[in-house]
């Protein structure tokens, strides 16, 4: 046995140095190489195999974490549009509130809603606006589309307001169309008001603009306040049944106006308004009627042109 081993090493030294410096022996080593190929490969798949398994377990991590991401990334985002979605909302809002304010004569104090009265018969809203901010009892109070209520309670920083459509408040109104007065009553319903002892024959139809009469001295004439929905003429009843919805987004509106009036009535503000108009005209004439001392200048220097035109012929 160790004869051979002998003869084995010393067979292998040999061919390692005739395969070093001859190349005799490169065929075979090709042919050698050429057949134990199979075996490299085979030898090598295990490796392969365990290297792909932990590409595809480390992408599938990879593509996991990064979904679980912007899976998060989309609900913010989400969230942010929600978010924008409210501020447009808003914004609308605002500018609507804002073109009202400038069509409003009087003096008007922007104000918003901080709660509702849980009290399901009872319609009035606190608003973030008190005594500090110069608000009174009485106030009246409208949105972006007409009349809402008016200030029934005043406290140091908030308020309460009672909606025009509460059982308890009445409003003097008249229609736009005719100027046909009458009384427009809360039903309760927060999209109903009823006009209470208009007479059967009288002339409302559906679709006429309730405006606010300025009667009472508590709210301010000529801001809307309903549209006329139903007019029921029964020949057996003295009266006719008619319902109108309010102008005023009641359950959506959540920026008010207060409205500071100048306590007059309708017909001394029209009164002053009179005035003021036939001050400006005479301020008017009198600026277009030349003073007595300019008008002798002017004569004057008529008259001296005159004597000095035959001369220069």
């Amino acid at each position: 046995m160790t004869t051979r081993l002998l003869v084995l090493g010393l067979l292998s030294v040999v061919l390692m140095v005739v395969d070093a410096r001859f190349d005799t022996l490169k065929p075979v080593r090709n042919q050698m190489a050429l057949v134990l190929t199979p075996f490299y490969w085979l030898a090598d798949l295990p490796v392969k195999a365990w290297q792909s398994a932990t590409e595809q377990l480390n992408a599938r991590s990879e593509l996991i974490a990064e979904n679980e991401r912007l899976k998060a990334e989309a609900l913010l985002m989400q969230r942010r549009l929600q978010k924008l979605a409210t501020l447009t909302e808003q914004n609308v809002r605002l500018r609507e509130l804002l073109n009202s304010a400038e069509l409003v004569d009087e003096r008007v104090l922007v104000a918003e809603l901080i709660g509702v009265d849980p009290n399901p018969f009872t319609h009035r809203l606190l608003i973030n606006k008190g005594g500090q901010d110069g608000v009174f009892l009485g106030q009246p109070v409208l949105d972006a589309s007409g009349l809402m209520g008016q200030v029934v309670e005043v406290m140091p920083y908030t308020a309460r307001v009672l909606l025009i459509t509460d059982s308890s408040h009445s409003i003097p109104v008249q229609i736009n169309r005719n100027s046909l007065r009458s009384i427009a009553v809360g039903t309760g319903n927060p999209e109903r008001l009823e006009l209470r002892h208009v007479a059967d024959t009288a002339d409302v139809r559906v679709g006429d603009l309730l405006v606010s009469s300025g009667l009472g001295q508590r709210f301010p004439a000529g801001y809307p306040v309903a549209t006329v929905t139903e007019v029921r003429n029964d020949p057996s009843q003295a009266f006719a049944v008619i319902n109108a919805e309010p102008t005023a987004k009641l359950n959506r509106s959540r920026y008010l106006l207060l409205v500071f009036n100048d306590g007059l009535s309708p017909e001394q503000r029209a009164e002053k308004a009179g005035e003021e108009q036939r001050k400006a005209d005479t301020d008017d004439a009198s600026a277009a009627t030349p003073a007595p001392e300019a008008a002798v200048e002017s004569n004057q220097a008529s008259a001296a042109e005159q004597a000095a035109a035959p001369e220069d012929n």
